[in-house]
């Protein structure tokens, strides 16, 4: 484990490093971004290696869903620094001529960066590059749980950055309190509800900010005016992705009576397309991260009434893609975020009726809705609350670096992806610049008429 003396020296030289300016040259931050997109390139195929060690995730799913993602957001800030950094100038009320006034981006100083094990290697350096693009130095804890890839992102982090403006530090739990227990300027935490709730907590003895991507039971509501087929298809996709252990994958399915069979059968063709009959002995589809979360899935299976899949292999802590059906509000599997590759699936007859199943459950992180009736559409989004979603697809939103990204009420707070990233990691510093030439002696007590003209000039 990390000596927590170390920890101490880093993070006092981060605050040193700051207060000296290092880190406020664009053009710094910009080459130190160039320098970190060719590391993750020549380092690509130790990264896919680590991450089929840590979740069994096949070289095409480890690109697509965590390497990729990062290099578009790298590609972006540097694309997008100068840009995002340059001061922004606003309108003035004329109570106050002759001024200017502009908000300058500011950052905020250290950040503490604490990320998850299902998509170590992008939730952990997604956020990094908005922190380091708006200027901050960053300490990194990564989950104890992708030992593999937390080893290879430390190796990257240390080619490409001196430790005074980005360290990462490994270990267990006991790191994430020691870290915790300090003052930083910004906390990033991407996690479960549980542990934000600690994290707000100990960020409210220091009044730190905090930007928390929760989770949730993310809905996905099929009408009977969707096309069956593709909804299948790509609910399939994005559900099972990562088997299951994904924040925005589907928790559960809200399908009209009317199609909920066809549905069912879809997605068991499709299951069986993407991963054959025997999932559970692909070699490229992702186990469950470790035995505590597998005999908790396994539970819920148990308690379940299963319509296809729920194959088990215990050795290499493997579930089969399962649709479980019929199920009902009440059963433990609707009771909290799944985060596996189980899919309970219920029924509505109307419009109300689903409304009414989605607002059972906390604001979820993410909706998604399969429909071709724009009237539909419409109404049901108008009437929920969620982070974010897709309307006849399912996860892909938060693959666009122009989205926001983030939760609201239980499933987080604060949002990041690209310019939404930079605007997060940094401080709006409001500024008004008036000339001393000319002065209005009318806002000063005691002038005659005071109220008079202040209501003329302020309105």
């Amino acid at each position: 484990m990390t000596d927590p003396a170390k920890i101490m020296q880093v993070i006092e030289d981060q605050r040193t490093f700051f207060k000296e300016g290092h880190t406020r040259n664009l053009k710094t931050r910009v080459m130190y971004l160039k320098g970190f997109l060719r590391e993750i390139s020549l380092r690509e195929k130790d990264i896919m290696k680590a991450l089929q060690a840590d979740l069994g995730k096949s070289d095409g799913e480890a690109y697509m869903t965590e390497i990729s993602l990062v290099r578009e957001e790298i590609r972006y800030f540097i694309k997008n620094t100068y840009k995002l950094s340059r001061t922004k100038r606003v309108k003035t009320p004329l109570a106050h001529f002759p001024s200017a006034s502009r908000i300058e981006y500011h950052p905020y100083g250290g950040v503490l960066l604490i990320s998850p094990w299902n998509y170590p290697f992008q939730l952990t350096f997604a956020p990094l590059v908005g922190a380091v693009a708006a200027g901050n130095t960053v300490i990194i804890k990564p989950s104890e749980d992708s030992p593999a890839t937390t080893q290879v992102m430390k190796e990257i982090v240390e080619s490409c950055f001196p430790p005074e403006l980005v360290a990462l530090f490994d270990g267990d739990v006991e790191v994430s309190r020691t870290l915790l227990e300090e003052k930083f300027d910004f906390i990033f935490f991407t996690g479960s509800t549980g542990v934000g709730k600690i994290i707000m907590e100990k960020a409210a003895a220091h009044l730190t900010p905090v930007c928390l991507e929760l989770g949730g039971k993310s809905p996905c509501i099929v009408d009977e005016t969707a096309r069956i087929e593709t909804a299948a298809r790509r609910i399939a996709w994005g559900k099972f992705l990562n088997a299951g252990q994904t924040c925005v994958a589907p928790d559960y399915v809200v399908a009209h009576e009317s199609i909920v069979e066809e549905l069912l059968e879809a997605l068991k063709r499709n299951m069986a397309l993407f991963y054959t009959e025997k999932a559970e002995h692909y070699a490229d589809y992702p186990k469950i991260i470790n035995q505590r979360h597998f005999d908790r899935l396994s539970e819920l299976l148990s308690q379940s009434k299963i319509y296809a899949g729920g194959e088990r292999q215990v050795e290499e802590q493997k579930i089969s893609p399962t649709l479980l059906y019929p199920v009902q509000g009440d059963e433990p599997i609707m009771a909290g975020e799944i985060f596996g590759p189980l899919l309970p699936i219920m029924t509505y007859k109307t419009r109300e009726e689903a409304e009414e199943i989605v607002h059972r459950h906390p604001t979820p992180l993410a909706l998604y809705l399969f429909s071709e009736s724009k009237s539909f559409q419409t109404e049901l989004l108008s009437n929920l609350s969620f982070g974010g979603g897709c309307i006849n697809d399912v996860v892909v939103h938060l693959a666009n670096a122009n989205l926001p990204f983030g939760g609201i009420g239980q499933s987080g707070m604060g949002s990041y992806h690209g310019k939404k990233s930079f605007q997060t990691f940094s401080h709006e510093r409001a500024l008004l610049k008036k000339s001393a030439l000319i002065d209005t002696p009318f806002r000063y007590h005691r002038y005659p008429n005071q109220l008079k003209i202040l209501k003329k000039v302020m309105g």
